[in-house]
């Protein structure tokens, strides 16, 4: 999909891969709405681009938002074109009680919300040429001790992607699977908590996003590395056990020693 001359919302923009993917945007002739519930971040970093940036704050764990910020962008666009749905968060838990608004946060910013959005698009753009990008993450291939909540909201979105392509007569989504990426996305997951391995940049990722719709991709792993190793796992499982079992350990040793959680 072409960028240049395309309108263009993006979620979750004020920080990490979000933010990251807004400043290579900024490389085209482009349109943007910046979307983020944290009003004062996204009022920094968009105010030095306000010829190609429009800020939009507000909570799109709420449809009636996800809706608004629709009419925002038709309003101060004219047309969406591409939709990058970014916006997530994550727990890092044991996960004992039961607890329904916990879970129902969760899903509906992780999951309701980037399927709500690519629904919108497809309404919007009947018989037009559009694109939504869906950032997942590698947990929902490989779930993670720590982020079983998590990983089922990107394991549902993953799942949705593949029923949504055969029901789709047109490449109109794309689904991106990071690693763990270094931004503040893991302060706000747990205090302390430690980092699965590898690690990417968001700058990295970021980069590969922008390439993946530049080249119509349907599905982009951004880690060479998770890539290789997912592959080889098909013939070696052990690999993908092991590794679950390394994270276990951290998580059994973070509970045991930060006395809050």
């Amino acid at each position: 999909m072409e960028i240049n001359q395309a309108h263009i919302i993006i979620t979750g923009a004020a920080s990490g891969i979000g933010f990251s993917i807004l400043e290579e945007l900024l490389n085209f002739d482009c349109k943007i709405v910046a979307a983020d519930k944290n009003a004062e971040l996204l009022e920094e970093v968009t105010s030095s681009h306000r010829d190609k940036v429009t800020p939009f704050a507000g909570d799109l764990a709420n449809p009636d938002k996800v809706d608004q910020l629709f009419d925002f962008a038709l309003h101060s666009l004219g047309s969406v074109e591409l939709f990058i749905a970014n916006a997530g968060f994550a727990y890092y838990e044991q996960f004992m009680e039961a607890d329904w608004s916990h879970l129902e946060l969760i899903f509906r910013i992780n999951t309701f919300s980037p399927i709500y959005s690519l629904m919108k698009m497809g309404q919007l753009n009947s018989g037009k040429r559009w694109k939504t990008v869906m950032v997942c993450s590698a947990m929902a291939e490989w779930a993670l001790p720590g982020y079983s909540v998590y990983s089922a909201t990107k394991s549902a979105l993953h799942r949705f992607a593949e029923g949504y392509r055969f029901e789709s007569s047109e490449n109109h989504l794309m689904v991106v699977y990071p690693i763990a990426t270094r931004t503040a996305f893991f302060e706000t997951a747990g205090r302390h908590i430690p980092l699965p391995f590898p690690v990417q940049s968001p700058e990295t990722v970021a980069k590969k996003i922008i390439k993946g719709i530049l080249d119509d991709r349907q599905k982009l792993f951004p880690s060479a590395l998770f890539s290789t190793v997912f592959a080889v796992n098909r013939i070696f499982p052990f690999i993908k056990r092991l590794y679950q079992y390394i994270e276990f350990r951290k998580l059994k040793i973070w509970l045991h020693t930060d006395p809050s959680c």
